[in-house]
């Protein structure tokens, strides 16, 4: 949000956390064109509603950053199917219905740019992340399918795959940073 703003780009964003996305509004000035979405992007229909109010306040959605995860460490033994099911809907499922959503007005503008965002986790094995692992991993299968299915109509799919890094989630899951 933060270096497209700093470019001059009309800049739309969600979060589920309130606080952190007002700091960095305020943080970032007046001058940015912002808008901001409260969103949980587990609830697809909410999703759909907060890029349409994006679309609405600042105009066709041209090039669309998915970034929502959350690497959430578990045992084998402690995972339920609900579990499960949500850990995929935070790391991968989103990223399709995002794409869906915004792929008509990148169409319609005779072009765009997708970024999907995955891991080095699932080609590392890390222990305790299997879910993750297995959601980041579809995020490239899904990047590479949806690359063939716009690319006629000049949308870009790419993915990229960052490695570990000391993020206050990730130290607050081992209680400390450099690993």
């Amino acid at each position: 949000v933060r270096h497209f703003a700093e470019q001059g780009c009309k800049v739309g964003f969600v979060d589920i956390a309130d606080d952190a996305a007002r700091a960095l509004i305020a943080d970032i000035g007046p001058k940015a064109r912002l808008h901001y979405e409260h969103c949980d992007v587990t609830d697809i229909a909410a999703l759909k509603r907060a890029i349409d109010a994006v679309r609405k306040a600042l105009g066709p959605i041209t090039i669309l950053v998915n970034n929502a995860a959350h690497d959430q460490r578990h045992t084998v033994d402690e995972v339920t199917p609900e579990f499960w099911d949500n850990r995929l809907a935070i790391n991968l499922k989103h990223q399709f219905f995002a794409a869906q959503a915004v792929y008509p007005d990148m169409k319609a503008a005779g072009g765009g740019a997708i970024i999907n965002y995955s891991s080095s986790a699932w080609l590392t094995g890390t222990a305790n992340l299997a879910i993750y692992s297995t959601a980041k991993a579809g995020v490239l299968g899904l990047t590479k399918s949806l690359a063939q299915t716009f690319a006629p109509d000049n949308v870009r799919v790419n993915v990229v795959c960052p490695g570990l890094a000391d993020t206050p989630m990730k130290i607050g899951f081992t209680g400390r940073s450099g690993d």
